[in-house]
């Protein structure tokens, strides 16, 4: 078992805070020194790390009625990791030194999406949205803003923003990767969820 019931959330939350711990540091170092792709993986490796971690607890019934708030926790953080992830090469932020060769590749470079990891963090977003939908039952909750020494909160709305990550999936998986066999149907279940929420 990957996250023995008794010991993985000490673990979870030592690996978390290991990882974090880098944060401080990459914030006081220039992005230039440091570079977009460490950056990109520290915020993966901890929206990952959550994203398994949810991914199995959320099958333990006795844990998950005694554990939602925590559950939504980790949710939160790990849908804010793994956006920080994706936005560090959004199109507001080019990285001028691609050159693009063709129209597909125009595409994902616009999206932001360099490797399957970028793809892997929009799925993992929309699915951890919809569990937080599901399991938890909050439309929008307080996330800190991960700003040091900002006391300021923003709202996370599971639905949007797993509705924006699963769009933006299911058009690059049916677009320019459509021929590289990445599953839309989860995505588009999720999806249909979002609907009829919203219906």
């Amino acid at each position: 078992e990957e996250f023995p019931e008794e010991s993985s959330l000490q673990k979870v939350e030592e690996l978390i805070g290991a990882l974090s711990s880098q944060k401080t540091w990459s914030m006081k170092v220039p992005l230039e020194i440091l570079g977009i792709e460490l950056l990109e993986c520290l915020y993966w490796r901890r929206g990952a790390l959550i994203y398994m971690f949810c991914h199995t607890v959320k099958g333990r019934k006795e844990w998950l009625r005694k554990e939602t708030d925590l559950l939504k926790k980790f949710l939160k953080e790990g849908i804010h990791y793994l956006i920080k992830m994706l936005d560090f090469r959004c199109t507001d932020n080019p990285n001028e030194e691609f050159v693009v060769q063709d129209t597909g590749t125009a595409i994902l470079v616009n999206e932001g999406i360099f490797s399957d990891t970028h793809l892997l963090a929009m799925m993992y977003c929309g699915e951890m949205c919809y569990w937080g939908l599901k399991y938890c039952g909050d439309q929008g909750t307080e996330l800190h803003r991960e700003l040091p020494g900002s006391s300021e909160n923003i709202i996370m709305d599971f639905q949007e923003i797993g509705e924006k990550m699963l769009t933006k999936y299911i058009a690059v998986c049916e677009g320019p990767l459509r021929s590289h066999g990445w599953d839309t149907k989860n995505a588009k279940r999720i999806l249909d969820y979002f609907k009829q929420l919203s219906s």
